[in-house]
């Protein structure tokens, strides 16, 4: 069979913007060149294409539960709803993979009166990170962000009375209790994070993909390790899901109507994500330079990269962007290049046609046989 992955790098220009991630600016050490390399997370980046596809799709996300726990001592029972202290448990996935942010995006569910549920996600991204140490950085000026899911129609609050400061078996508090408790003590339960000490970052950044087509569409039905609950996978045979067998065993694979329409959507998402949780006094369009699409990920490697040249004679070394023809990866260069690049020549439907050679790669691959349904070079 022909390699079944589709391997994407993408060239983005950063303008003095704030990637969202907790704990400060988030940054590596590049030890041969002595620098700081800021970066946005994978964790990030996905976040950030699975909304872009709901959004493409028109289509809602899984529901999410956030869980609350209201404490109290074993003696204040009696009088719990004045005393009780709230403490954030976590948060609960579906797992259910009929919604495409969980199909595509992965879960993972571990409950104590439960088996645990998890499947990996086809699509590996890596972070977005300078394209060479010397052609990206990170800057001193701090901010402040938050991670909000207020704006999620359909996430939840779960709250608990729990005992014996905290040690006790939790109790779902009702609506009115919870109510009063919320007066009594002049508070709210938020669904979002404030988050502080963020760095801003400026240059030439990239990001990978790695798209795995056996398990793109497929959803395993092994009882080993399962990735469905008993329920969900009732469901999804009454739903249309084909019973099938890929190179992992068996699974339940995607209608091909609504499997086609998730190519369509991710194609796009894929190439015209956005960070939507950066603030907007620090608003940078990330303006998308150049995309390689490949088979193989060492020629999207070859494709964009950056090359130091020799020392100056100031002793200081440098380092270029390139784009590289001689590679084998399809290459998609947009007008924006040209302000980056020497030599570089775009044109404005770039991206359509990155995003259509993403969709045609897809689609090329038989989901229920396991193999491409055409020559594909």
């Amino acid at each position: 069979m022909q390699n079944p992955f589709i391997y994407l790098r993408s060239l983005r220009h950063v303008d003095h913007t704030v990637f969202a991630v907790s704990d400060g600016q988030k940054y590596y050490y590049d030890s041969q060149f002595g620098r700081r390399m800021a970066y946005s997370s994978g964790q990030q980046v996905k976040r950030s294409i699975i909304e872009s596809l709901i959004s493409n799709l028109e289509t809602p996300y899984a529901p999410i539960t956030f869980r609350w726990y209201l404490d109290y001592a074993a003696k204040d029972k009696e009088d719990r709803k004045s005393k009780a202290k709230a403490k954030e448990g976590l948060a609960d996935v579906s797992c259910d993979p009929s919604f495409p942010d969980q199909l595509l995006g992965g879960y993972m569910l571990a409950e104590s009166d439960s088996f645990a549920v998890k499947r990996r996600s086809p699509l590996s991204i890596s972070a977005m990170r300078p394209l060479h140490p010397l052609l990206g950085g990170m800057e001193k000026e701090e901010e402040n962000m938050t991670f909000d899911r207020s704006n999620n129609p359909s996430t939840q609050i779960k709250v608990f009375w729990r005992g014996d400061e905290g040690k006790g078996k939790p109790e779902e508090v009702e609506e009115a209790d919870l109510h009063e408790w919320l007066d009594n003590n002049k508070r709210n339960l938020p669904t979002r994070k404030f988050i502080q000490s963020q760095k801003r970052a400026s240059g030439l950044f990239v990001y990978d993909a790695a798209i795995d087509m056996r398990t793109l569409f497929s959803v395993s039905t092994n009882k080993v390790e399962p990735e469905l609950f008993p329920h969900i996978e009732k469901r999804l045979v009454e739903a249309g899901w084909i019973k099938g067998k890929n190179v992992f065993g068996n699974c339940l694979i995607c209608p091909k109507e609504k499997r086609e329409a998730i190519i369509l959507a991710l194609a796009q998402a894929l190439i015209n994500w956005r960070i939507t949780s950066n603030q907007a006094r620090t608003f940078s369009l990330m303006e998308t330079l150049a995309v390689a699409v490949h088979h193989d990920a060492n020629q999207v490697a070859y494709a964009i990269r950056g090359n130091l040249l020799e020392e100056s004679e100031s002793d200081k070394m440098r380092a270029e962007p390139m784009i590289d023809e001689t590679s084998s990866a399809e290459i998609f260069v947009t007008p924006s290049c040209a302000g980056y690049i020497r030599g570089a020549i775009g044109e404005a439907s770039a991206l359509d046609k990155a995003a259509k050679n993403l969709a045609d790669k897809m689609l090329a691959f038989d989901y229920e046989n396991q193999t491409f349904k055409a020559p594909h070079i």
